[in-house]
């Protein structure tokens, strides 16, 4: 088993927002890698939250804000603007994996310098606020997207040397725009999509994350089919 059981949902109130928070807790025996500001980059950790936040954030303190907002102890802390509870799921031969989607800036990775990204012409998905521009955890000095945000959690029960563990977020991220094109959408992700990859710190370890590898295989199905499902979960409320 991994740590993916159903996550806790919780509500709280800021910004005048009733906002949703996702919190697993994986327990001890766990080590990540994640690209996300709170917990960040590769070490033990025994909970992962995905908390909504207003589209238009610009607090100063995400780490403390993201921090105050768990359960205390060491943990991976992810942000979006897009309604944590429309979560996708999938799993695939014991990978699995979870994906909130926020498609509102869809954004090409290699854009000419000086070029905005378009966005969509449409009003805020429901429960969120409408666009607007905002600094945050970005490039310095650099506006992000609005109501936009890809975050990637996936876990599997074996463990994975270092570099099996960079080679699994490369994985990860083939895999989400591989889905995105699919469904319709002409991005690589938006410009603050956020992973984290959860594996066990004992057992014989993987030295190979990529796709054709066989847990590389695995993740890279399982996110597939979650961004997938949460892109056209997504445009069909955009739709409505």
């Amino acid at each position: 088993m991994t740590g993916l059981a159903r996550p806790s949902l919780t509500y709280r109130v800021e910004d005048g927002l009733r906002l949703g928070a996702l919190l697993w807790r994986f327990g001890p025996g766990w080590r990540m890698i994640s690209s996300a500001m709170l917990g960040g980059g590769v070490g033990r950790r025994e909970w992962v939250l995905n908390a909504q936040v207003a589209a238009g954030y610009s607090r100063m303190d995400p780490v403390e804000h993201m921090d105050a907002l768990g359960p205390g102890g060491p943990g991976v802390g992810m942000m979006t603007a897009a309604l944590v509870e429309r979560y996708a799921a999938a799993s695939d031969g014991g990978a699995e994996a979870v994906a909130t989607v926020g498609l509102g800036v869809p954004t090409w990775a290699a854009s000419p310098e000086g070029v905005p990204d378009p966005g969509v012409p449409a009003a805020a998905e429901p429960g969120e606020e409408p666009a607007r521009e905002a600094v945050g955890a970005g490039d310095a000095g650099a506006s992000v997207p609005r109501p936009g945000t890809i975050n990637i959690l996936v876990a599997v029960p074996v463990a994975f040397s270092d570099p099996a563990l960079v080679n699994a977020v490369m994985t990860v991220t083939e895999a989400k725009t591989q889905a995105l094109i699919e469904a319709g959408f002409p991005c690589t992700g938006t410009a603050s999509d956020a992973v984290c990859v959860a594996v066990r710190e004992e057992g014989p370890v993987e030295a190979f994350g990529g796709p054709r590898s066989v847990w590389g295989a695995r993740i890279a199905r399982a996110v597939h089919r979650a961004v997938l499902d949460g892109a056209r979960d997504w445009r069909a409320r955009r739709a409505t």
